[in-house]
């Protein structure tokens, strides 16, 4: 998974939004845990928000050159998904080069 380096690339923020307690959020939580350590480490230098709040619906926002943002809803997907989501977010920001 070459690309989780290369995520501060085309990204200017990552923003990642879920409950803390609602099972709809457990699979975003669970992917967090495991794998944000994993992303700062390989993107030191890009700004990974992590946003709890009682009862949102489980999102990723990011964050492209001259503000365009992009969110993703992930309420129900696996953390294999969820990780295709984000390889998609990566991706998505080679279009938005400046």
């Amino acid at each position: 998974m070459a690309w989780r380096g290369q995520l501060s690339k085309n990204l200017k923020e990552l923003r990642v939004l879920f409950c803390q307690s609602s099972p709809a959020s457990a699979q975003t939580r669970e992917f967090v845990q495991k794998n944000y350590k994993d992303l700062k480490t390989l993107n030191p230098k890009l700004p990974i928000l992590i946003r709890e709040c009682s009862g949102v619906e489980p999102q990723l926002w990011a964050r492209f050159d001259m503000g365009v943002e992009r969110g993703f809803y992930l309420e129900g997907l696996t953390e294999t998904q969820i990780e295709k989501v984000l390889e998609e977010v990566k991706k998505a920001g080679a279009t938005f080069e400046g």
